[in-house]
């Protein structure tokens, strides 16, 4: 879910910090903390426009317009990102420090739910696919002061969500790690890298061709299983254009690159219709309050 990730990890880069659906979409988890030294109520939020895959392993991009936001109540943070929302119900301590995260996180996954939103007249004559609704958790481990200054942060959290809508009736694992620090009072630039290995459910969803719909896409038949989906890596960054990381408007953008892997990458939806490699863009404003 790169586009989620890279989502997530822009508004991160514009949260105060102390100086990105489509299901094919970022850092989502762990829930980004606010500023370190500043443990409160804070909120931002932002709209961006992603440049993202038709679907996941598409070679076809469209421009997608996203909303977002994200922030703390209570010392607990909390983001909706589009399609996807997550709490940490473990309250933020001020200061460097190790920021132990929990809670639970839910997604909308429209992943190949609309045909007209598909170029590639193969993968759209396939069935199209309902909204998958799933829901789940994630536990991480954040530290900040970590390398460049006292405001820094480097997070790993592992999550699982698990189709409750009978769609693909599967799970998606996601480890990931990002690495968060702030140049000045008004720029600042964030790294993440994440995997995700997914149910044979998942895979029979998305990225299989039945027997039954080759004469109509011309795509070969094909049965993926489960297992190790993708690699992502990315960068986003932020600079205000008032105020400051703390308060203001800030511009925000931000890059990832998705490799498709194993049967997921080798099926004719990715091989021959699409592509291993995905690539997704994002620009956008946001407003911290």
């Amino acid at each position: 879910m790169h586009a989620i990730r890279l989502a997530a990890l822009l508004l991160t880069a514009a949260v105060p910090t102390g100086a990105l659906a489509q299901a094919n979409p970022i850092p989502a988890e762990p829930n980004p903390a606010p500023d370190p030294m500043l443990v409160g109520d804070t909120l931002t939020v932002g709209v961006a426009l992603a440049y993202l895959p038709d679907y996941e392993g598409s070679d076809d991009y469209r421009l997608v317009p996203g909303p977002a936001a994200i922030g703390s109540f209570n010392n607990l943070s909390f983001q909706v990102l589009g399609n996807r929302a997550s709490i940490d119900l473990i309250p933020n301590r001020p200061g460097p420090t190790w920021d132990v995260q929990a809670g639970p996180v839910g997604l909308v996954n429209f992943n190949r739910n609309n045909r007209r939103a598909i170029d590639d007249p193969r993968v759209r004559a396939l069935p199209e696919r309902d909204i998958a609704i799933e829901l789940g958790g994630y536990v991480g481990v954040g530290k900040t002061g970590v390398v460049t200054s006292p405001y820094d942060k480097l997070s790993v959290s592992v999550s699982y969500r698990h189709d409750v809508s009978g769609v693909h009736r599967s799970g998606v694992w996601t480890p990931s790690i990002n690495y968060f620090t702030p140049l000045s009072l008004k720029a600042a630039v964030g790294l993440f890298g994440s995997a995700e290995r997914a149910g044979r459910g998942f895979g029979r969803a998305y990225f299989d061709v039945a027997p039954g719909d080759v004469v109509a896409s011309g795509l070969p038949a094909f049965a993926t299983r489960g297992g190790w989906k993708n690699w992502t890596v990315g960068a986003a960054g932020t600079y205000s254009i008032t105020g400051d990381l703390l308060h203001g408007f800030k511009l925000v953008g931000g890059v990832t690159y998705k490799r498709m892997l194993n049967d997921f990458a080798d099926s004719p939806v990715v091989s021959v219709a699409g592509s291993r490699s995905q690539w997704l863009g994002a620009v956008g404003v946001a407003y911290t309050f």
